[in-house]
């Protein structure tokens, strides 16, 4: 139901506006147009949901992976009907993480600009730091130093900072009528020198492929567009993705019953061996010390024809369990294999607080852990299907330790504690002032560990469904 509402962008007369009125095409039809079979993965595509500037998802913009000439692309994509494309702080974090996961696997990136600029109201939120909007084009800089190419169209408004971003490609289009190009806008202009001029004359098409220069290519329509840049990416000599030989083997037991096995209470954890039995090739998989720490499985497999050494909770991460993922993660560095992390932990309630020898050693176990995960150079892509409370987050590859990409289900949590292993409060009409604000407490950790808390806040590369997992 939330994936819908975003497709419907800013509403169904925000929609009309941009179609009928200003006569342009809606950011999903134009990646329809620009990428093979139209098919793309959309990356956090709740970012700014109900976060506090408006009712819609306020990001204003689409980022995605998919193919273009069979040559993987990063693409990010304005959607006007979010309030012209106007650039939020979310939006800028948004597009900040295409670019990091453009730079990390060297991918071909495409701007699709459509975009009023930076919302001036919040302009301290998303311009003056080192991770605010500059960034962008500091970003471009670096990519284009790195050898990764960038292309952008034109197939808007394109005000302000924004209009660096497709100057700074290495190509771009822009659309006659609909394309204009400008640091401030005829309304600007007006104010500033009382001077009338129309957005054509200012910055449109023709101005930028005949005078200026800015644009290296014209299109009559959003179509040409698409198709010229379809064009240019063909001619980057970038290698395409060969096809695989042949279809790699399903499952024995369907993904589609991922989604039962979802758990919704984290009174026990899920036996992830049936997770895996239902993601990997063939239900093959190839385990790494079975009999030892078992509250960790390790293991190899394949996914999709993909080799990867697979680290999964199952339960709570346990001094041998820790030992063993640390040996299992150093053996994937050393042969450059993909790690692919599924969290899902039931962690024990709190016992006593005197340090134990045993309490030492599974610190020092997991901290081992933790070195080996953030220093091994292999892609690692970490999926929540469960819970994942405290170091768990850290040990296990969380955001805080880059992976390649992290997804969660729906019915994931992430937190720092548990809040069900917090003391019980009494009903509200028997509390003392600390068991009102313990209660209040755990209502908070509540909302804040959820996964639409987190995908909203982009934490996270987006919430997939279960049975997707294979195919993301």
């Amino acid at each position: 139901e939330l994936l819908e509402r975003v497709k419907k962008g800013g509403g169904e007369n925000a929609m009309l506006r941009h179609t009928q009125r200003n006569k342009k095409l809606l950011v999903r039809e134009r990646l329809r147009l620009l990428l093979d079979d139209g098919d793309f993965l959309e990356l956090s595509p709740l970012a700014g949901l109900d976060m506090p500037y408006g009712d819609v998802p306020a990001a204003g913009c689409l980022t995605g992976i998919g193919r273009i000439c069979g040559v993987w692309c990063v693409f990010i994509a304005s959607d006007a009907t979010v309030k012209g494309g106007t650039i939020y702080p979310i939006g800028v974090k948004k597009q900040l993480r295409a670019q990091e996961i453009a730079m990390e696997n060297r991918l071909l990136s495409v701007h699709l600009v459509d975009s009023g600029g930076a919302f001036l109201p919040l302009q301290s939120e998303l311009f003056p730091d080192k991770l605010h909007g500059g960034r962008i084009f500091y970003n471009e800089a670096i990519m284009s130093a790195m050898g990764i190419p960038q292309v952008a169209v034109v197939c808007g408004s394109c005000v302000a900072g924004g209009a660096y971003v497709p100057t700074m490609a290495e190509e771009s289009v822009i659309v006659d009528g609909t394309g204009t190009l400008f640091l401030a806008g005829p309304a600007l202009l007006k104010a500033a020198t009382g001077e009338d001029v129309s957005p054509e004359e200012l910055g449109g098409a023709r101005l930028h492929s005949q005078v200026s220069g800015c644009s290296d290519h014209f299109a009559a329509s959003e179509e040409e567009a698409y198709e010229c840049i379809r064009n240019v990416v063909s001619a980057l000599n970038c290698a395409p993705v060969p096809e695989e030989d042949r279809e790699p083997d399903s499952p024995l037991y369907s993904p589609e019953e991922l989604l039962g096995l979802a758990p919704l209470s984290y009174s026990c954890t899920l036996p992830v061996k049936l997770i895996l039995s239902r993601l990997v090739d063939g239900s093959r998989f190839q385990e790494f010390k079975a009999a030892y720490g078992t509250t960790l499985v390790t293991g190899f497999g394949h996914v999709e024809g993909h080799l990867v050494g697979i680290v999964a909770s199952n339960g709570e991460l346990a001094h041998d369990a820790a030992l063993k993922g640390s040996h299992f993660v150093q053996l994937c560095g050393q042969r450059r294999i993909p790690i692919l992390f599924l969290q899902n932990t039931a962690p024990q309630p709190a016992g006593p607080a005197s340090i134990s020898q045993a309490h030492s050693n599974r610190l020092k176990a997991q901290a081992s852990m933790m070195a080996a995960v953030a220093c091994a150079a292999v892609p690692k892509i970490t999926i929540v299907i469960g819970g994942c409370f405290g170091s768990d987050s850290y040990i296990m590859c969380g955001r805080s330790f880059s992976p390649n990409f992290l997804f969660l289900w729906p019915n994931a949590r992430v937190a720092l504690v548990d809040s069900q292993h917090l003391p019980t409060v009494p009903p509200a009409g028997d509390c003392t002032g600390e068991e009102l604000e313990l209660k209040q407490l755990k209502a908070k950790l509540e909302e804040e560990s959820s996964a639409f808390y987190s995908s909203s806040r982009l934490w996270d590369d987006g919430i997939i469904l279960p049975q997707d997992t294979r195919k993301v």
